[in-house]
């Protein structure tokens, strides 16, 4: 298999990225949804410590995999449609607005962030409002927004895979 990606499928490098970024995005919607349903348990504190590193961990990489599907855009397999188009470009735009907007609302909070030891964000005395208003306003409604979206783009895959005179575009990011 190749690393870049070809007309008829995605290279080694799309298929770690986006299978690595799904299991990432399942843990953070596990993550949310134990913050959501089971606050003040055990099961909420394992999943919540995590939340944020491993946000910053996607935001990252959806620039890694931007970056690398710009580099490959005209050796990547072709879109089944406008819809399909649109509907990646919403995924896209959701990996990097929700992350971003929690990044914000962070940085607006004065807080330290240090995901994975990492000193990112130095704390300071006080807070940015508009950017806490924000990202409370807008990161949770966008999250699930997003998981939305992915549900939509499995079912359009497995949809386009089991029906008659759609194109298969499973094996594209699946098989060998």
């Amino acid at each position: 298999m190749s690393v870049k990606d070809s007309a008829a499928r995605y290279g080694v490098v799309s298929r770690v990225l986006h299978w690595g970024m799904a299991l990432l995005l399942l843990w953070q919607f596990l993550s949310a949804g134990a913050r959501l349903l089971l606050e003040d348990t055990p099961i909420e504190a394992f999943f919540w410590s995590t939340h944020k590193p491993l946000g910053f961990l996607l935001f990252a990489l959806i620039w890694l995999r931007l970056v690398w599907a710009l580099a490959n855009r005209q050796r990547r397999p072709a879109s089944v449609g406008l819809p399909a188009t649109l509907g990646h470009l919403g995924l896209y735009a959701l990996l990097i607005a929700v992350p971003g907007l929690a990044l914000l609302r962070q940085y607006g909070s004065g807080r330290a962030f240090e995901p994975f030891g990492l000193p990112l964000m130095a704390g300071f005395d006080g807070k940015t409002e508009w950017m806490i208003s924000l990202g409370n306003a807008l990161h949770s409604w966008l999250g699930w927004t997003l998981l939305a979206l992915i549900v939509g783009h499995a079912f359009m895959a497995l949809l386009h895979r089991h029906s008659a005179g759609h194109t298969d575009v499973l094996p594209r990011m699946w098989s060998k």
